[in-house]
């Protein structure tokens, strides 16, 4: 199985409303975690979960436990779920031939 499909542990979520000032999907992951997928700082990815995909950018948070995340703004994945993050291929749409959810 390819690094970039390790699975993720969702640990928070974080829902916002609108007038938040910081809004829309993000997901934050630790900085050893992320470069283990080959994600940096910033960059776009697929979050892959149960019940479907939605792209997100990356930020490192260094205070979340080992092999967690936290999403933000997130349709379909919930706290305790796992997610695999897939760095977003800008002339390809990955494809999963498997159910790795």
């Amino acid at each position: 199985m390819s690094r970039a499909f390790l699975p993720l542990q969702v640990v928070g979520f974080v829902a916002t409303r609108k007038g938040d000032a910081e809004r829309g999907p993000q997901v934050r992951v630790r900085p050893d975690d992320a470069r283990m997928r080959l994600v940096d700082d910033g960059e776009l990815v697929w979050v892959y979960g149960p019940r479907r995909h939605e792209l997100a950018p990356v930020v490192y948070d260094e205070a979340l436990p080992k092999g967690g995340v936290v999403v933000r703004d997130l349709l379909g994945v919930a706290v305790t779920e796992i997610v695999r993050l897939v760095k977003m291929d800008v002339e390809h749409r990955p494809v999963l031939t498997k159910n790795l959810a």
